[in-house]
């Protein structure tokens, strides 16, 4: 078989199944969509754990006027004990990279920072915010090492990670990318089904021509090929229009609207966006060749 004659079976099985090819690319175009923004979601979750996990501190608040912690009986924290908990602090490192004091000054400013236009930032004194150690770790996961270095110890009320309320963060976020990953796969499925079955009623309905081209001497794969480049051709054009949705995605839903609202962390590049184009595109097709070669096996008798 020459590759002129393969090609023009193709072009020719194309056309007289326009209706059914054009379903097969708008299916394939909405799932690869989906799968595709199910990579997006997994890629954007893992970028945000790496920014918000490399600046992840722990907090040491020191006992005030009117702390109620065990550890605060004594009163106030004094100046000898902080020196001796910076002392400890920094005897911990390489796994203590910085130490910062904050003042009741400071931590007040932060708190009407955090909760401007609020009635708690406008009746907040500086009696009452506490003063705190920061602690950047060089391993986040080491919390444990520094509560129990520094939890319950006098002068100190209470040693809190800011991973713990990250952690649940996170988890909501992949419960999310959890259910978009099946609602792809699931479209994925439907996918498969449609070119199955579009492979079969081409078959049906070619049946004589395949008859006298095995009659010509013509081999199975040659018979069969025309058959299989049908889907993969329908299934590269849906992994177009799936490529364009997420250039999209990226051009107007994140750079316009998400990167500008949602400034206190990173979103996916364009790397990002081409990697997971690639990634839809071959599997479309993948998809489509495998499911067009199993369905041809079965009701392609020649």
């Amino acid at each position: 078989m020459r590759l002129s004659f393969i090609l023009s079976e193709v072009r020719n099985g194309l056309r007289r199944n326009l209706n059914m090819t054009l379903a097969v690319v708008i299916t394939v175009g909405v799932s690869l969509s989906l799968f595709g923004a199910a990579l997006l979601v997994r890629a954007q979750v893992s970028q945000m754990k790496d920014y918000w996990y490399d600046r992840v501190e722990v907090s040491i608040f020191l006992c005030g006027p009117v702390s109620e912690a065990p550890s605060c009986s004594g009163g106030a924290v004094t100046d000898v004990q902080k020196q001796q908990i910076l002392a400890d602090l920094n005897s911990l490192k390489p796994l203590v990279q910085k130490v910062y004091y904050e003042s009741k000054a400071q931590a007040l400013q932060r708190f009407q920072q955090q909760f401007k236009g609020s009635p708690l930032a406008q009746n907040a004194t500086v009696d009452q915010m506490p003063e705190s150690y920061r602690v950047k770790l060089s391993d986040p996961t080491k919390f444990a090492v520094i509560a129990s270095a520094f939890a319950g110890r006098p002068g100190i009320e209470d040693v809190q990670d800011q991973r713990q309320a990250l952690d649940r963060l996170f988890r909501a976020l992949g419960g999310l990318q959890a259910l978009a990953l099946a609602i792809a796969f699931a479209m994925l499925l439907v996918t498969v089904l449609l070119i199955a079955n579009t492979m079969r009623v081409a078959s049906f309905s070619r049946r004589r021509e395949t008859s006298i081209m095995r009659l010509v001497g013509a081999s199975n794969a040659a018979i069969r090929m025309p058959f299989v480049l049908e889907a993969a051709v329908a299934a590269f054009a849906g992994g177009v229009v799936a490529a364009l949705g997420l250039v999209a995605v990226k051009a107007f839903l994140i750079d316009r609207t998400l990167a500008s609202t949602f400034q206190f962390t990173t979103f996916i590049g364009w790397d990002v966006i081409l990697w997971t184009i690639l990634e839809v595109v071959l599997t479309g097709v993948a998809l489509a060749v495998v499911a067009a070669s199993v369905t041809l096996r079965r009701y392609l008798r020649v």
